[in-house]
């Protein structure tokens, strides 16, 4: 089965331009037929789209709801402020989600899906770190979360997907590092005895700069080997292929690059 994760970067493009190209990177992302297809960075107007432009079965979560300064606005409001600048408008107006989408073969057994920095969580890691003022705020500007989903496979196996989006702060490695472990604590205690389990996405951290990812690839977690890049797919229970990120030329469109991210990918045996 090949698991693909890709930060769709709200349909925009590197550098980045007016308009967005949302469906046409969906369509490329499931265009050799992945079973699974982890995304993040998904504007809140396309959920309940992603499954008709892909044909896969959409599961969705919430990160954060459309807002025009602190106000609540409707999905399709933040779209159309967003429309008139995609590249400089981003995700100010259109809210956030992340989204799994499944082969139909697939059966789905279950949905979860976890805050990943909760203010009490905040609160605790900043004490038990030492974080200081602007850590802590930076760490509550936005909603982070990481679903699962938990289904069964032809051949009669069981397999659980966790699929994330941790927060960016490069001066502090421990606030994604934290968010992870939270992570994958949340998938462990899901999956069941004999899954295959997965973790997906956009994790803000590199292997090089992260102490959860060292421990989740060793002995003890029991994940495959963490890619070069931030975005990672870890499998558990099953084997699989090294990491595989795109070329750029493999996502270049109209002269431009689809995303700030490439996608990543595994083939599981």
């Amino acid at each position: 089965m090949l698991v693909r994760s890709w930060n769709l970067f709200h349909g925009n493009t590197t550098p980045p331009a007016r308009g967005a190209h949302l469906e046409d990177m969906l369509r490329l992302a499931v265009a050799d037929g992945p079973g699974v297809l982890c995304v993040q960075e998904v504007p809140v107007w396309a959920l309940g789209r992603l499954g008709g432009w892909t044909g896969m079965r959409e599961v969705d979560a919430l990160a954060a709801r459309p807002v025009l300064g602190p106000l609540p606005i409707p999905a399709d409001v933040g779209r159309a402020l967003t429309a008139a600048n995609h590249g400089i408008f981003r995700s100010a107006f259109s809210g956030q989600a992340n989204a799994i989408l499944l082969s139909p073969s697939l059966r789905v057994l279950e949905e979860r899906t976890i805050v990943l920095n909760p203010k009490r969580f905040r609160d605790a890691q900043a004490r038990w770190l030492g974080l200081d003022w602007l850590a802590s705020l930076a760490w509550g500007k936005e909603r982070r979360v990481c679903q699962a989903v938990r289904f069964e496979l032809g051949d009669g196996r069981t397999m659980l997907v966790a699929n994330m989006h941790c927060t960016s702060y490069p001066p502090d490695q421990r606030l994604p590092d934290a968010e992870l472990l939270r992570a994958a604590t949340f998938a462990d205690a899901v999956a069941a005895p004999d899954d295959v389990v997965v973790l997906a996405g956009d994790l803000n951290t590199s292997y090089l700069r992260s102490r959860t990812l060292h421990d989740l690839c060793s002995l003890e977690w029991g994940f495959s080997q963490a890619g070069p890049s931030i975005d990672h797919i870890l499998v558990r229970g099953a084997d699989v292929t090294p990491v595989h990120r795109w070329p750029d030329a493999r996502r270049e469109h109209e002269g431009r690059l689809l995303s700030d991210h490439a996608p990543v990918e595994v083939e599981i045996t």
